[in-house]
């Protein structure tokens, strides 16, 4: 029986994932943690065989709540489990010790069968970042994610100043899809808000 805990922030992701867990014959789930710091603490107390790990969490972030975990039991595996997949954010989970490094966004049989091999010390990478350990080992890491045309524009327009209802009028799109492309954007560049998604693109050269 593989045991694990469930770190992750938004409750109903929490929910599916610890569900899905527990509908497998061979995954107990032990725990389960709304921030970083719960985490370490669930970890430590309960000794699981792996921890299913999100990146971006209150309290401590997934990247230190794994640090802390293998410093203190490093017989603990970790495997991150987000919806972030930029260069920086896959090199430093492995680089805090992570196993693994998948996304949400992956088949059901895909996390599952990562969880396992996870447990039996192998690692599982999602392809984008597996990409990016292999720019590494070659040196050509980009400086950044790369947006889409669109996800520019509207980033452009963002940077002018100008609301989602106004952005929709020039790009001729409705105000939902603005919020669609503004989360994708925020997502890419790991950040929360309007100010610092432009001041972030600025400092990766994405914007001029």
């Amino acid at each position: 029986m593989i045991r694990v805990v469930v770190a992750d922030d938004h409750p109903i992701v929490r929910s599916g994932i610890v569900a899905l867990l527990q509908a497998a014959d061979d995954i107990q789930v032990v725990g389960q943690a709304a921030d970083g710091a719960a985490a370490v603490s669930i970890v430590l107390a309960e000794r699981p065989d792996v921890v299913l790990m999100d990146l971006r969490m209150p309290v401590l972030d997934g990247d230190a709540a794994t640090a802390e975990i293998l410093a203190t039991a490093p017989e603990v595996r970790v495997l991150i489990l987000t919806t972030y997949e930029s260069d920086d954010q896959i090199l430093a989970a492995i680089e805090a010790g992570a196993t693994g490094y998948l996304l949400k966004a992956a088949p059901e049989s895909e996390i599952l069968a990562g969880v396992r091999a996870t447990a039996r010390g192998e690692t599982a990478l999602a392809p984008s970042a597996a990409a990016a350990l292999v720019r590494r080992a070659v040196g050509t890491t980009p400086a950044g994610p790369s947006l889409t045309p669109r996800e520019l524009e509207v980033l452009r327009l963002v940077a002018q100043g100008n609301s989602n209802p106004g952005i929709g009028r020039v790009l001729f799109l409705s105000e939902t899809t603005v919020k669609t492309h503004l989360g994708h954007v925020f997502e890419k560049l790991g950040v929360n808000d309007r100010t610092r998604a432009v001041t972030r693109a600025m400092e990766l050269g994405l914007l001029a």
